[in-house]
């Protein structure tokens, strides 16, 4: 019964990793074109916010079974050691690239917010870049198998993904206001 907790976790650890990597990259796109994307960058921001931080419980959880000397998870083995060096500057910049970004949102503010929100990004991309390359074979390889409680995570993720389309939605207002203050004024044609 409780080896099933690990590969539940697991199983909630690679789908929502996967979601993430999806939505991660239309969020990468849009800085192919910031400007006319502003709305789109911020909307999708924002909906990976609670996916982030679902990915985050769930590893923590397994942080915490690990350390704390459950049986199933000590057997279940640590993540390779330059893996749990990376997770620290991982996690931290992650709160620091998505904390930065909802502080824009919200305050409506640049200048040195904009700054460390582009500087948490380069420190994110290079550790989370070297993260999902060491994981992407075993997220395949999880998401192959029929693991007990998939209605359950599929529920989770779901709420996850509603949460954040709720949160993104709410911010279109605001993301229109970003986009006009950092659009040029219009050509007046006529």
């Amino acid at each position: 019964m409780r080896r099933r907790d690990v590969e539940g976790n697991r199983a909630l650890t690679a789908t929502v990793a996967a979601l993430l990597l999806v939505l991660l990259l239309v969020e990468g796109l849009t800085l192919v074109a910031m400007r006319p994307l502003l709305p789109v960058h911020i909307f999708v921001g924002m909906l990976l916010v609670p996916l982030v931080a679902l990915k985050l419980v769930v590893v923590s959880y397994r942080f915490a079974r690990y350390y704390l000397r459950d049986f199933d998870y000590r057997t279940a083995g640590p993540p390779q050691t330059f893996l749990r060096l990376l997770g620290p500057p991982l996690v931290l910049s992650t709160g620091a690239l998505f904390g930065t970004g909802v502080a824009l949102v919200l305050l409506g503010r640049s200048g040195i917010l904009l700054g460390l929100h582009k500087a948490s990004f380069v420190v994110w991309f290079g550790a989370m870049g070297v993260h999902v390359l060491a994981h992407a074979r075993r997220v395949l390889d999880v998401l192959r198998r029929r693991v007990p409680g998939t209605g359950r995570r599929i529920a989770l993720v779901g709420a996850s993904v509603l949460a954040g389309a709720v949160i993104a939605t709410a911010t279109i207002p605001k993301a229109d206001v970003w986009q006009d203050r950092n659009l040029p004024e219009a050509v007046d044609v006529g």
